[in-house]
């Protein structure tokens, strides 16, 4: 079944809505690409009037900003620590923005959305 961005079909009171229009295939939403930690693939997708969107499905680099000498530097990520969006994905090694990384110059959190930028961008913690 099509996911859908539409409001939902029943109200915070567990209420029916009216039904007023059909699903539009504007309202077409994607199953998220959770990005894992392996090495890198990507997914090319046609979004709306024709651009394009680089979907990270896998990576094991991470562009990694440092704060105190204000330089990036690319390193590679060992291990998911913590995950803010769902405790779970942390032993599925999933990555969000938010997450904090273990990576070869220390702990890391992801400022980026992996999934839809397609690049793992992190600042040091």
């Amino acid at each position: 079944m099509a996911t859908s961005q539409d409001r939902p079909n029943r109200k915070q009171t567990g209420a029916k809505y009216v039904a007023f229009k059909k699903k539009r295939q504007n309202e077409l939403g994607r199953q998220p690409s959770l990005t894992g930690l392996a090495a890198k693939r990507a997914q090319n997708i046609r979004t709306m009037g024709s651009n394009r969107k680089v979907r990270l499905l896998s990576e094991d680099v991470a562009n990694l900003f440092d704060p105190k000498a204000k330089s990036y530097t690319k390193a590679k990520i060992k291990t998911i620590l913590e995950n803010p969006a769902n405790r779970h994905f942390v032993r599925r090694n999933i990555m969000t923005k938010g997450t904090v990384i273990d990576t070869e110059k220390g702990k890391a959190r992801v400022t980026s959305r992996p999934g839809q930028d397609g690049m793992v961008n992190a600042v040091l913690v």
